[in-house]
């Protein structure tokens, strides 16, 4: 009977060895894998922090040059009302006075509607260059979500 009950508790031991050691050997990996994963999302963290941050900078630098074409535009409008006001100044007549104005004004209008579509234009432009890393970004996560 003895002989039995060793035998029992060897194999016990042997069994729970073997048990003992496949359970080390799944926690490592699992750690492992728990780190990668953490990794992983540290880095896809970090390139998404550094997509929103290019896209202030692209942002922060569009609305500069947006800022100086308006500039531009006020100074050239300033510019050809002064010497609109120039040209009033020597008219004759009324009706000299009538025709100047009209083609001051169409000018002026002409050239508010055409700085108008140019910053639209670039308006549009810009907001897609702002967005553009973000939209890199959102690729990125499109393509790992359906991988996973």
């Amino acid at each position: 009977m003895n002989d039995t009950v060793k035998k029992f508790a060897d194999e016990a031991k042997t069994r729970t060895e073997a048990l003992t050691a496949e359970f080390n050997e799944k926690a490592k990996e699992a750690m492992a894998k728990s780190s990668k994963l953490a990794e992983e999302a540290v880095e896809f963290n970090k390139a998404n922090l550094e997509a929103l941050v290019e896209s202030g900078k692209i942002a922060a630098k569009n609305l500069e040059t947006l800022g100086q074409e308006g500039v531009a535009f006020a100074r050239k409008s300033f510019e050809d009302t002064t010497a609109a006001m120039k040209g009033y100044t020597a008219v004759k007549s009324p009706a000299e006075f009538f025709k100047l104005y009209a083609e001051n004004s169409k000018k002026a209008f002409d050239a508010a509607v055409a700085q108008t579509s140019k910053t639209s234009e670039l308006f549009v432009k810009m907001t897609n260059d702002s967005f553009a890393p973000i939209s890199n970004r959102v690729s990125v996560i499109t393509s790992k979500m359906k991988a996973a």
